[in-house]
């Protein structure tokens, strides 16, 4: 037990959860979905918060938050020619602030251009892991990992589950330096009997939505026979900021999100007011986005006070709080969300709030009695019909199609190139596997199911399906040399998780327990 801070003086913990994550991007169009997306989110949250949290780092604050970044985000911060991309959008953002007719808007553009081209220069130049590997040396925060490329897990095999979740977590390692303990379920699914997979991948804890644990989120929940640990987003606090109705970035004195002054694309308008016309926004304004700012700061600490108060009163003991939230809300979507996000990880500790990470408050014994965790998302009515419903039937077909597919052509492989020494690697298998994970990514689904760019969504899919049969084609025919080739061009075209190695793919269909599908 860790000695006691004098200066906490609330009951329990407040944890913060982010979760870090785009689908694969690179080399697949640019705008109004593609690239693009990557460039702004980074610009608008990845370059303000990682800068933020050095920040505190530098001070001397530990245990911040528990940050989650998925495997195939971390590719693309990674990825020599997502990068240079980066690099000129960052100098295209400050060409086109100059182009402002708007003085203010202007000055403000040139600023903000020229402090992100800086930071990116002095310390992204070679990659987001060097970045991200100092915040986690220096115990500014807490790492969560993922699966690969960030699958809907509970309709996968369990065979291609367990393989994509211990890659990710592979993968983890090798850019950080260690294999997390924690992860962020890709939309907190969870089918029963994932647990024990979990607990095989040494995965110590995870997150899920409030709901499934029935709202009672003030202790963390070892899940049925497991050692394994559920955290529980607490919705009351974590709607105060993230609620389409009433979360503070749809306050009036922040900048609109979707108005662009046309000759720029630059934003240069306040919300002013939610059913407000583009054409009749108001200008931006900085100082009254501070005062705002200043308020919801104000506003959430004493809202995560009051729920801590309450919650230990209820359960007789000290309670914890986590409220998580997309990273890319703070900053991309929502503009001020950065600032608002220092001053709130300032504000809280001074208010006496104890602030910790997941693993604290797992190792500190802020964990309840086990839990028979239902079927559950963070999705719409907290089930599966975002990735499972009417309107992606044909992403549900296509998936178990290409997984089946793909399953048997390995599996096959591997078997007719045994010759009982040990087993070598082949790229073919690799990228079999690879184009059959980037096939089932949950994004595809989520994209339709929400009519956000659901033809792009459903030709990413396609596209990485088509791989795969190719490959697996020339493979069913023994085109060896060909089934070589088609693996080493498609690779070429999408150059991400290299470390992908299809011989850790277990073969049997045993081991699945409650969790096969």
């Amino acid at each position: 037990m860790s000695t006691p801070d004098p200066a906490v003086t609330e009951p329990g913990m407040f944890s913060l959860v982010l979760h870090s994550h785009l689908p694969w991007l690179a080399n697949h169009g640019r705008w109004p979905v593609g690239e693009e997306w990557l460039y702004q989110s980074w610009a608008g949250s990845y370059l303000p918060l990682t800068s933020m949290l050095s920040r505190l780092a530098d001070e001397g604050r530990t245990n911040l938050l528990s940050l989650g970044i998925t495997p195939v985000l971390a590719a693309q911060l990674d990825d020599p020619h997502c990068l240079s991309g980066m690099h000129h959008w960052l100098g295209n953002w400050q060409l086109r602030a100059h182009e402002a007719k708007d003085r203010d808007l202007r000055a403000r553009e040139h600023r903000a251009a020229s402090a992100a081209l800086k930071d990116f220069e002095t310390h992204w130049r070679h990659g987001g892991s060097g970045v991200i590997r100092k915040l986690l040396d220096s115990g500014a925060v807490e790492l969560l990992g993922g699966p690969l490329a960030h699958p809907f897990q509970p309709l996968m095999d369990p065979r291609l589950r367990e393989f994509s979740l211990t890659e990710g977590l592979f993968d983890a390692r090798s850019r950080w330096g260690s294999r997390p303990g924690g992860i962020w379920a890709p939309e907190c699914a969870y089918a029963p009997g994932m647990e024990t997979e979990y607990a095989a991948a040494g995965v110590t804890h995870f997150m899920v939505d409030g709901p499934a644990l029935r709202g009672d989120t003030s202790l963390g929940r070892p899940v049925r026979d497991s050692n394994v640990v559920a955290f529980g987003r607490d919705l009351s606090v974590s709607y105060r900021v993230w609620s389409p109705k009433s979360g503070y970035p749809g306050h009036a004195a922040y900048r609109d999100f979707h108005t662009y002054d046309h000759d720029t694309g630059l934003k240069h308008a306040r919300v002013t007011g939610r059913t407000v016309d583009s054409a009749d926004k108001a200008p931006y304004d900085p100082d009254t986005a501070s005062a705002a700012i200043d308020k919801h700061v104000v506003d959430f600490v004493e809202a995560v006070r009051v729920r801590l108060r309450e919650e230990s009163a209820r359960i007789g003991r000290p309670a914890l709080v986590v409220a998580a939230f997309d990273t890319e809300l703070f900053g991309h979507w929502w503009f001020e969300g950065p600032q608002w996000l220092e001053k709130v990880l300032r504000a809280l500790p001074e208010a006496g709030i104890d602030v910790g990470t997941l693993e604290d408050a797992r190792t500190r014994g802020f964990v309840g009695d086990p839990v028979q965790l239902p079927e559950s998302s963070w999705g719409s009515g907290k089930d599966w019909r975002v990735w499972a419903g009417e309107k992606v039937q044909d992403l549900v077909t296509l998936n178990a199609e290409v997984v089946d597919a793909a399953l048997d052509v390995v599996a096959k492989n591997r078997g007719r190139t045994s010759t009982g020494r040990p087993e070598l690697r082949n790229r073919t298998n690799d990228q079999i596997l690879r184009e059959t994970l980037m096939a089932i990514a949950s994004d595809w689904a989520f994209m339709v199911s929400k009519d956000s760019a659901a033809g792009y969504a459903r030709e990413r899919a396609h596209v990485h399906a088509h791989a795969l049969r190719e490959i697996a084609d020339a493979v069913s025919r023994g085109q060896d040399g060909r089934a070589a080739e088609l693996a080493a061009q498609w690779n070429r075209a999408d150059g991400l998780f290299p470390a992908l190695d299809a011989r850790r793919l277990r073969t049997n269909r045993s081991h699945g327990g409650d969790g096969e599908r």
